[in-house]
């Protein structure tokens, strides 16, 4: 009979066993899958920032060729983020091109975005 009553209180201590770990899995998904919606965020907001950068330097190449500004805007708008802020400026010799965009987050969270390229005009150069 000791190999029935042994064998009773182990069955018992499994049994308990088993509801911590389905408390200790109920409380652990919800947690990993914030942080894996925080780094997939992370990514997309580092790839837009990319896009900024991308876009000014399109931008600042197109005025540089001395293109009308209408066409520099336009090459760093076709580069840039959706809903990007694009300004050109003309400083002596050099073209200036800022892109302003923000990477929407959760709720009213958002991260503010930008890149800038300085070219030299053409038409300064020779």
């Amino acid at each position: 009979m000791r190999r029935s009553e042994a064998g009773g209180a182990a069955d018992t201590a499994a049994a308990v066993d088993a509801g911590y770990v389905t408390a200790e899995a109920a409380l652990a998904l919800p947690v990993l899958t914030f942080f894996a919606l925080a780094l997939l965020w992370g990514v997309m907001a580092s790839a837009a920032q990319i896009q900024c950068v991308d876009a000014a330097r399109a931008g600042a190449r197109a005025a540089a060729r001395s293109d009308p500004p209408s066409a520099a805007v336009a090459a760093a708008r076709s580069a840039a983020p959706r809903g990007a802020r694009i300004s050109l400026a003309r400083e002596g010799d050099l073209v200036r091109v800022r892109v302003r965009a923000e990477a929407d987050g959760p709720g009213p969270l958002t991260v503010p975005l930008s890149g800038e390229a300085v070219a030299l005009a053409e038409d300064t150069v020779g």
